[in-house]
């Protein structure tokens, strides 16, 4: 079996395409809001609770929030200016913007904000007011942040890696031929990748009429970075499960392997470089053995062996 380069990029081609058409209902919009519920949530733009309008809950990730009707839950504004003028019967925490809390206005929770909040005459706190740094534990939201990326990141390489075993069958085998015949060349090649596109990018931004080359080479590169990741982890596994082992089952074992390893600090960032370099340098190297193969002739078929009478 041998690896044409058309069918990696074809599979990379159609696994980008479903992730970003996956993506594209969480972020097209700057508001979605359930019909079942009456929770209102917002990615980026404005967070706006009408007076007379009642809603559960308030959850905005960037950008203004003004609430001025009611909400039963609470409000939470990771990035935004807040002003409440209605009523919140839970909690209003804000971890980055100014906030504001108008005459009239009724918290029935805690005001948790980063920095001191504006509260005027004739507004009721009925909790306390505190500080984001000491109502949640920076360790913990940071180790939080942390476990979340490394579940989406994990569920991403997956879906990619079994992707593209299933469109294109022959990587199992280039990936196995190569990782163990051309190790030395497939991570120095795979170093060459990895930290050259980046500074070829870079040149194309600073020549100006390559600008849009060097943006389009830039947002490929957490793709392309991502397949040699993926690539490099099947090569794992199949250093560990040999054929004819299903290569699915070679390539959950390395993904496994690489994946617990990634929730280690530090040694987690440490093996996706490794990993993801010597993904790119097997890719590499695997595509150019195809080329080569594929330009030599093949050999002429036997002369007839003819017998004398």
């Amino acid at each position: 079996m041998r690896i044409r380069i058309r069918q990696l990029m074809r599979a990379s081609l159609v696994a980008f395409v479903i992730m970003l058409v996956l993506a594209i209902p969480a972020s097209a919009q700057g508001s979605a809001t359930d019909p079942a519920s009456r929770d209102q949530i917002v990615l980026s733009g404005q967070l706006i609770v009408p007076q007379d309008e009642t809603v559960d809950t308030a959850l905005i990730f960037h950008g203004p929030a003004s609430i001025e009707g009611t909400v039963t839950g609470s409000v939470i504004v990771f990035d935004g200016r807040t002003d409440v003028s209605g009523h919140v019967e839970g909690d209003v925490v804000v971890f980055n913007g100014a906030v504001t809390v108008r005459s009239g206005a009724q918290i029935g929770g805690d005001l948790v904000t980063t920095d001191t909040p504006t509260v005027e005459p004739g507004a009721t706190i009925t909790g306390q007011r505190q500080r984001v740094a000491t109502r949640f534990d920076a360790g913990d939201i940071g180790f939080a942040s942390r476990f979340v990326w490394w579940v989406g990141y994990s569920i991403s390489t997956l879906v990619l890696g079994l992707l593209l075993l299933l469109i294109a069958p022959a990587l199992d085998g280039a990936i196995d031929r190569t990782s163990r015949e051309r190790t030395g060349a497939s991570i120095g090649l795979g170093v060459a990748v990895f930290f050259l596109l980046p500074l070829v990018a870079v040149l194309f931004l600073v020549a100006v009429v390559a600008i849009p080359l060097g943006v389009f080479l830039l947002l490929a590169l957490a793709l392309l970075y991502t397949v040699g990741y993926v690539a490099g982890a099947h090569a794992i596994g199949r250093r560990l499960v040999k054929p004819p082992t299903s290569r699915f089952l070679a390539f959950l074992l390395g993904w496994g392997i690489v994946r617990v390893l990634g929730l280690v600090p530090f040694l987690g960032g440490l093996v996706w470089t490794v990993v993801s370099i010597f993904g790119l340098g097997v890719l590499w190297v695997a595509s150019r053995r195809a080329r080569a193969e594929e330009m030599i002739p093949p050999a002429p078929p036997p002369a007839p062996v003819t017998t004398g009478t």
